[in-house]
């Protein structure tokens, strides 16, 4: 039995087909390279960190919900396009588009502007940021917000959302997205991004007020602490601190 249950709303025709762009919890969608990393005395990895498991496994992912063609900082017919983003949908009418929240065909974006100063306008070439469309109105318990960020360790690199906190137990409307084109790796990008593409984790928690403290540590439980967490040669962290976390 959940008391936790985080609810994600569409209309029905959008839900019935395009069962491939349902969100999932995110543990579904670990990368096949970690799948294959083998974690033992002869050979340390990644795979024998919790940490890092954890991130690749906590909450929930959003696909893209429709096909994005992107011409990012090219020229076509020597004219030059500066952030072209063109969404192609199985609706071809745009009132339709409009009422399911999805791109259709015109571009959607933020100006540099709205980022003035930002180190994420240099990474995205000076262009607009344009943003993705939505689809799903996601609702959580009263008291809990939502985290929105890039597929932790498992990002795409052609692009990245940019990150948000969302009050997702009072907003009931669709959450669309601005991202970065990561203009480190390709200054100039002219691809697809697929229907489909997981492109946003999502981490619903409770909000709760906090106070920091800094204090000096015990030297001498310092060394007690240290003595028990070095018990085991594999696995120490998820033997000994590591709680399992349920994500369905």
């Amino acid at each position: 039995m959940f008391d936790n249950i985080i609810t994600f709303k569409s209309s029905k025709k959008y839900i019935d087909t395009h069962q491939e762009c349902l969100p999932i919890p995110t543990k579904v969608n670990i990368p096949e390279w970690y799948k294959n990393l083998d974690h033992s005395l002869q050979q340390k990895t990644i795979k024998g960190c919790m940490p890092f498991l954890d991130t690749l496994t906590t909450g929930y992912i959003l696909k893209m919900p429709v096909d994005y063609a992107i011409a990012h900082n090219v020229s076509h017919d020597d004219k030059p396009v500066t952030g072209l983003v063109t969404g192609i949908t199985h609706y071809q009418n745009s009132n339709l588009s409009k009422k399911h929240n999805l791109n259709f065909g015109y571009p959607e974006f933020h100006t540099t502007k709205q980022l003035e100063g930002s180190p994420m306008i240099e990474k995205n070439m000076n262009l607009p940021f344009h943003k993705i469309l939505n689809p799903w109105i996601i609702e959580t318990p009263p008291g809990y917000s939502t985290l929105f960020v890039p597929p932790l360790n498992n990002a795409d690199d052609r692009f990245s959302i940019i990150p948000g906190i969302v009050d997702t137990d009072t907003f009931k409307h669709e959450i669309n997205f601005p991202f970065v084109v990561n203009g480190d790796k390709y200054p100039h990008l002219e691809t697809t991004i697929k229907l489909g593409t997981p492109y946003v984790q999502l981490i619903p928690f409770k909000r709760e007020s906090w106070k920091m403290k800094i204090k000096h540590y015990n030297h001498e439980q310092k060394e007690e602490d240290q003595a028990f967490s070095f018990k085991y040669v594999l696995h120490n962290y998820k033997r000994l601190f590591w709680k399992k976390k349920s994500w369905k």
